[in-house]
């Protein structure tokens, strides 16, 4: 109640674009503070964030493979399983180790976030809208 739907609709789409980047286990953190620096809905980049965290693991692989064609990486050193082991056990050394592969990764979804942020927002925005004016008249009808 007393939302702007369009701070929530921005609000949720960079939780969820937040949400699905590859660098694994910084996504609450960074929502957190590009939500506190754009004046946003913190709860609701919150919400966005963590409704797509199995999409952040779906989309990891697809990040790096990208990134791999764009920059002309060479192959990961940690496939499959040992990868998804090593970055749930040891997300930070992980890190560390596929810095490369990781950057680049990030080039990629920051184009994919780039274009992805708004058409979640403007997608979102009208279902926001009425949300809120069923919210509004019920609370007056009580």
């Amino acid at each position: 109640m007393g939302a702007d739907p369009n701070k929530l609709a921005w609000s949720l789409a960079l939780g969820v674009v937040v949400g699905v980047n590859p660098l694994l286990g910084s996504t609450t953190l960074v929502a957190l503070g590009l939500a506190s620096l754009f004046r946003l809905n913190i709860v609701a980049s919150q919400v966005g964030n963590h409704a797509v965290y199995p999409l952040e693991w779906l989309l990891f692989p697809v990040f790096i493979k990208l990134g791999d064609v764009l920059f002309g990486t060479e192959k990961l050193p940690l496939q499959g399983h040992e990868l998804w082991y090593a970055a749930k056990h040891h997300p930070w050394h992980t890190t560390r180790l596929l810095w490369r592969w990781e950057w680049h990764a990030l080039v990629v979804w920051a184009v994919f976030a780039a274009v992805a942020a708004p058409l979640i927002a403007m997608a979102s925005e009208p279902v926001l809208r009425k949300m809120a004016k069923r919210v509004g008249r019920n609370a007056g009808g009580v």
